[in-house]
């Protein structure tokens, strides 16, 4: 890998961190598939085998806020130029992608795409896509789809909410799935099947741009994993009860107000 920063001992590890990285790995696909509408589409093509529907637009890492639930980051949110929408999440853990995982993502676009006082008619169809390093469901097939049906007609009941599981532990390179499988497990875009990927892998880890920002992105999550670690700190503090918020927020480094949010967060 070309070197577009400075040379020290933490970013010689970024850097080889970076050159091992695939497109399960949340840093590399953050940026990646950012506004990739290219990307996003061989993506949809490829799992739903419509290969004319066209993509308008596509973010990742959206944040979709709940004042009174849990709130969920959405790792690429594509739509299509019929306003459906894509929720492609990439899941290199098992616990990551429950059923129930599912059904709350599903649930939560929901809840952001239906504007106060619109008809639930206005609903736009949804595909919560779950892309998995292991065959989560367990039956050993390529991919998943669930639907809800009426039960004993045999027939889909029509809410036009599709969650699918693509198993990424499928080895098949022979169809354009088992393709798209194997380069989202590729490391080296040279090795990867399809040139639109390969091109957009070697971009994130070649170009000054593309490592300059995955490196970035590399240090917000490390940030956010050490803010997360110290709230479990903070919370089982809390839990023994053996300190006050003052004293907590003075060893953890989070403020009293922080401290005080998390009282209400666990059963003593």
């Amino acid at each position: 890998m070309k070197n577009y920063i400075s040379r020290n001992a933490q970013n010689e590890e970024v850097l080889e961190r970076i050159s091992r990285m695939r497109y399960f790995d949340d840093e590399l696909m953050t940026v990646a598939f950012e506004d990739f509408i290219e990307g996003a589409e061989l993506v949809i093509h490829t799992i739903l085998n419509k290969n004319s529907l066209k993509v308008i637009s596509v973010k990742t890492q959206m944040q979709v806020v709940s004042f009174t639930n849990r709130s969920i980051r959405l790792d690429i949110l594509a739509t299509d130029e019929n306003n459906k929408l894509y929720d492609i999440e990439i899941q290199r853990s098992d616990a990551g992608a429950s059923e129930k995982r599912s059904r709350y993502h599903s649930s939560a676009i929901d809840l952001k795409y239906l504007e106060k006082g619109s008809d639930f008619n206005e609903l736009p169809e949804t595909y919560v896509i779950f892309i998995t390093e292991n065959d989560v469901l367990g039956h050993n097939k390529p991919i998943y789809f669930i639907e809800r049906t009426i039960i004993g007609l045999d027939t889909l009941f029509g809410d036009e909410e599709h969650i699918i599981y693509v198993n990424g532990a499928y080895e098949d390179d022979t169809t354009e799935l088992g393709k798209l499988i194997h380069d989202f497990l590729c490391e080296n875009p040279d090795d990867m099947k399809f040139k639109v990927l390969a091109d957009r892998a070697r971009y994130c880890k070649e170009s000054e741009e593309g490592v300059r920002k995955v490196s970035r992105i590399v240090e917000e999550y490390g940030e956010e994993l050490k803010k997360a670690k110290t709230i479990e700190i903070a919370r089982n503090m809390l839990k023994r009860g053996k300190n006050t918020v003052a004293e907590i927020a003075e060893d953890t480094g989070l403020t009293i107000e922080e401290v005080n949010s998390l009282k209400g967060t666990f059963t003593a």
